[in-house]
């Protein structure tokens, strides 16, 4: 067969088994499939001839691609983002290739990451995909696609062009200075459990890809109805070249998994040293890439937060939890704050772990919107069809007041406030921080927290709805972590002297200057600051009017549109503006009397809070400014 050809798959062998030979397969090594899958009664039925409902594999195009350029070290923020989802409603982009990698590559879309600043994208599955079965009778489909079926081959839903259409926008993307991270699923398969289509390898090979439990069923750590069974050759080989394809072809930097827990299971549990995790260690392609777990599965012993190897980002929901916590004002949060706010050394540092392998994040596309984090106490997933039964239940939200949409200028301002505590808090902190699609502009899901079958607006971000201030705010804050070493050093803080000074990387402190009583379980806000953190690490580290970046202060954001700083929620303590005047007076003085060491800190905002009153602006202070 020559480039462009089409072909399937029939596999002949002993029904008890597993073959069929009226289905129609899909290679599993397809690199291009000539439409999207769609389910079929066919596709189910024993002896019921599939191939007229089974997309075809194509014979690419012969051709070799040079490796992309490793990663350059440095600082990172990341932006998780839905191709389709994030472009499909934007008005800069034209209409015929809103939805896919064309638009993700059009200037348009680049600009608004550019203008973000984050470093990265990492892009929710693109793989060929297929519905869970019981979502087209409720007229929905699987939008987040975290079930696939081709692992090669790009869904033409979101690439029409193919691999040479994800290529062409990558590209782009890099040339803007962004780097790629694709989220891969190698931890099951979309055919699902014993009653799910035969479509690719449950024809082909099912007990050598699948594993399967004492009682004859398929294992399901990952809750999808199956589970690959990375720790034998064929599979362990079919992610391995998937992995390298997607690398080599579509000039990927780095790669993402849903669930590396999974990917290291063997039958009798997880193993640090699995065969998929030790061959992405030496594979001379993917080891030089930037590697994310999300560290958990649904099985025996499934959370595994801190037990990768070093050099591997993984999803930190311990952070994700203390920073919601600490702000929705749950009393005795704040040593576990710290410990976040420090880079999670109890997590990572034991086997000596930087603290950038901390992917830090408050929101993703697994939960509410910061907008919703801190509209709805309750989740509200009717329209999933799952009868409010999907979803978390504990998501550590608030409400500010009111349970949803409001018009109430007071509620509005609070929960403007917090959003803002909240983003601050994530880009402050020591780790990796990555931010949700929207999150930048408030967007909603009207409190569904599990949208993954909801390909409209709910799932799409609103260009029109942008907030503008929120969106230049946050912009401000990744500006200020990446140019600025206390704010995104890879060491976790101690409070240890550092250097011959004797100044400790961080110290602790509450509002009147006192130290922290880490044993009062009442407390709830403190002022942190960086002393020397990073100083003379950072090559080329920048500079400010001459003045090498030395050291640094960050409080805490103000919560509420009030006159009055207030830190912590419903329930925190305040700082008259009066007071807080004063404590500006005397650390101006004491910059002066240092030698006028800048730091970054908060002050008032020069437009007098048209961006939300009681806002503050990341400013650089150096001896002799103004506060």
């Amino acid at each position: 067969m020559g480039p462009g050809a089409r072909y399937g798959l029939r596999a002949h062998g002993a029904r008890e088994h597993g073959f069929d030979p009226a289905k129609l397969l899909l290679d599993p090594w397809a690199q291009r499939i000539d439409r999207p899958f769609l389910l079929h009664a066919s596709q189910f039925a024993p002896g019921a001839d599939s191939a007229p409902r089974v997309p075809k594999a194509v014979v690419p195009v012969p051709g070799a691609h040079p490796p992309p350029p490793v990663q350059a070290p440095g600082p990172r923020v990341i932006y998780e983002l839905h191709v389709r989802g994030f472009t499909r409603l934007h008005p800069g982009i034209p209409a015929g290739i809103r939805g896919t990698f064309a638009a993700l590559g059009h200037p348009a879309a680049i600009g608004h990451l550019r203008a973000l600043g984050v470093t990265h994208v990492e892009l929710m599955p693109v793989a060929a995909g297929i519905d869970e079965r019981h979502l087209p009778p409720l007229g929905l489909n699987n939008h987040w696609n975290y079930n696939p079926v081709g692992f090669l081959a790009p869904d033409p839903r979101l690439a029409p062009g193919g691999m040479e259409e994800v290529r062409a926008a990558v590209a782009a993307l890099r040339a803007a200075g962004i780097g790629v991270i694709l989220d891969v699923v190698y931890n099951h398969s979309g055919e699902g459990d014993e009653q799910g289509p035969i479509l690719s390898l449950r024809g082909l090979a099912d007990r050598a890809f699948h594993r399967f439990g004492p009682d004859g069923r398929y294992a399901n750590d990952a809750g999808c109805g199956n589970t690959l069974a990375l720790d034998r050759p064929w599979p362990l080989r079919l992610a391995m070249d998937a992995m390298r394809h997607w690398v080599l072809a579509a000039g990927w930097r780095a790669s993402g998994s849903t669930s590396p827990r999974t990917l290291g299971r063997r039958d009798t549990g997880f193993d640090p040293n699995a065969p998929l995790l030790a061959a992405m260690r030496q594979d001379p392609l993917l080891r030089e890439r930037i590697i994310i777990a999300e560290p958990w599965d649904i099985g025996w012993g499934g959370y595994q937060l801190g037990a990768f190897p070093p050099g591997w980002a993984e999803w930190n929901d311990r952070f994700r939890d203390a920073v919601r916590r600490f702000w929705r004002g749950d009393a005795g949060q704040v040593p576990e704050l710290a410990t976040r706010l420090a880079g999670s050394a109890d997590i990572f540092g034991p086997a000596r772990r930087r603290a950038t392998d901390s992917l830090n994040y408050v929101t993703s596309h697994d939960g509410f919107t910061l907008a919703d984090l801190v509209t709805f106490t309750a989740k509200r997933n009717h329209d999933n069809g799952e009868h409010g039964h999907d979803g978390h239940n504990e998501n550590h939200s608030w409400n500010c007041g009111v349970e949803g949409p409001t018009d109430d200028p007071a509620v509005l301002a609070r929960r403007a406030g917090d959003v803002r505590a909240l983003l601050t808090t994530l880009l402050a902190a020591r780790g990796t921080p990555m931010l949700s699609m929207g999150d930048e502009g408030g967007r909603t899901q009207g409190g569904n927290n599990n949208a993954y079958a909801q390909d409209n607006p709910v799932s799409w971000l609103d260009w029109a709805g942008m907030d503008q201030g929120l969106l230049d705010f946050t912009a401000r804050l990744v500006r200020a972590r990446l140019a600025h070493p206390a704010l995104h050093g890879d060491a976790p803080l101690t409070g240890a002297a550092q250097d011959e000074t004797g100044l400790p990387d961080v110290a602790w402190q509450r509002p009147d200057g006192a130290g922290m009583d880490w044993h009062d379980a009442g407390a709830r806000q403190s002022d942190c600051r960086l002393l020397r953190a990073g100083a003379g690490r950072q090559a080329g580290r920048p500079r400010a009017g001459g003045a090498a970046w030395r050291g640094g202060s960050r409080a805490l954001p103000p919560a509420r549109a009030a006159p009055r700083l207030r830190l912590a929620g419903a329930c925190g303590q305040r700082r008259s503006g009066r007071r807080r005047r004063a404590e500006a007076r005397a650390r101006r003085a004491q910059r002066a009397a240092a030698g006028g060491i800048p730091r970054l800190t908060y002050v008032p905002a020069a437009n007098g809070g048209a961006e939300g009153a009681g806002m503050r602006d990341w400013r650089l202070m150096r001896e002799g400014a103004r506060a």
